[in-house]
């Protein structure tokens, strides 16, 4: 069997998995969703230790595929350097990636990092930033952008600043980049500059919520690539 732990990105919770999860059971596989607490003074390696805690709840033998959305690439990629005897295959959904000692404002533009720091200082106590908009994630559509609205959650400034540590294990798992189109950030970039493949897919930043299913078919299919 398959288990799929599906790791959302900032902002988000394990809901953002919610459409994505039912095809990929249907198709006969195993869904674990790791929540990201987003609690004052976590930070990344928390959040790697939180994935490393789902990985070692996965039965011996069993083919793992390790997914990570947005900023959860960096902490898939981690938490798969420290279990990688547990990992079959790594993808990235639009994910942030890079070499050992990369972070979200090491790998994003100047002007993000700024941005990012201006509002948790002016509205989040210096220490969380608050949720953008839905329309920030590609969601415009009035129901999926009410849906998402109402469950952001603001995230901890220090997710982004603390940098990864890769001891290169993680190289020497099997690594796939789904990369949506058009894009918001150079994901095809990251992916292809830490050895993954990459793979278009025409979609919003968030579109485990508007292609739900085409998403699945997409993970279903590296797990057929991976087993064949």
């Amino acid at each position: 069997m398959t288990t799929f732990v599906l790791v959302h990105g900032a902002w988000h919770g394990p809901w953002a998995w919610d459409r994505v999860v039912p095809p990929l059971r249907a198709a006969g596989a195993r869904t674990l969703t790791p929540d990201l607490s987003a609690v004052r003074d976590v930070g990344l390696r928390d959040h790697v230790q939180i994935v490393a805690a789902a990985l070692d709840t996965v039965p011996d033998g069993e083919d793992v595929v390790l997914v990570g959305h947005s900023y959860a690439g960096l902490v898939v990629r981690e938490a798969a350097d420290t279990r990688p005897g547990a990992v079959g295959h790594v993808v990235l959904v639009d994910g942030w990636a890079g070499p050992d000692g990369s972070s979200m404002f090491g790998l994003a533009p100047d002007a993000f990092a700024e941005a990012v720091r201006a509002a948790a200082e002016a509205y989040g106590d210096g220490w969380r930033v608050p949720s953008p908009p839905p329309e920030r994630f590609g969601i415009t559509g009035a129901d999926d952008a009410a849906w998402l609205a109402e469950r952001l959650l603001p995230q901890p400034l220090r997710t982004f600043t603390e940098p990864t540590r890769l001891s290169g294990a993680v190289d020497r798992i099997p690594g796939t980049a789904i990369c949506c189109r058009p894009p918001t950030y150079p994901f095809d970039r990251f992916a292809e500059a830490v050895g993954y493949r990459t793979v278009p897919l025409d979609g919003p930043h968030n579109v485990m919520l508007t292609h739900p299913e085409t998403l699945a078919r997409m993970l279903l299919q590296e797990r057929e690539a991976r087993t064949s």
